[in-house]
């Protein structure tokens, strides 16, 4: 648990569309990493949560329903233990965060395919789920490693 006098570890995850990808590993931090973190999530062109995403979520017991798609401009200004970006769009638009003690970037494969989603829902369901767990066992690792 979390001590009053210990400052939280503060993450931002960025992707271009703040739709999917970057939803989920807010997701996942914030759930692992409990109130040893702060977890942001933002785009360099945000579209909304991807409904799917929200239930594919639902579906390993983190909700993330009440998260908002938000621009990448209203974090810049504040201090983050490290920006990681999710896409390789959003590592190459990522703005200068001179706030962020670090950057990484983790990039993952888009599940938000709507040809494959228009020819096969399964499919489609079955594409977000890996990514989704993709996302889950880098989270894993990235929080042990930073001792969160």
């Amino acid at each position: 648990m979390n001590n009053d006098n210990t400052p939280k570890n503060r993450y931002l995850v960025l992707c271009t569309g703040n739709r999917c990808r970057s939803q989920m590993a807010h997701g996942y931090l914030a759930h692992l990493g409990g109130d040893r973190v702060e977890v942001r999530s933002a785009g360099t062109i945000p579209k909304g949560v991807h409904p799917l995403a929200i239930e594919m979520m639902n579906e390993i017991g983190i909700d993330i329903s009440a998260h908002t798609s938000d621009h990448v401009d209203i974090y810049r200004d504040e201090a983050f233990d490290c920006v990681v970006t999710v896409c390789d769009s959003a590592k190459e638009a990522c703005p200068v965060f001179p706030g962020a003690a670090r950057t990484l970037h983790q990039g993952f494969e888009d599940p938000d395919d709507e040809a494959l989603a228009a020819r096969d829902p399964e499919q489609f369901a079955e594409r977000f789920r890996r990514i989704r767990d993709e996302i889950g066992a880098w989270a894993e690792g990235f929080l042990a490693a930073e001792g969160t």
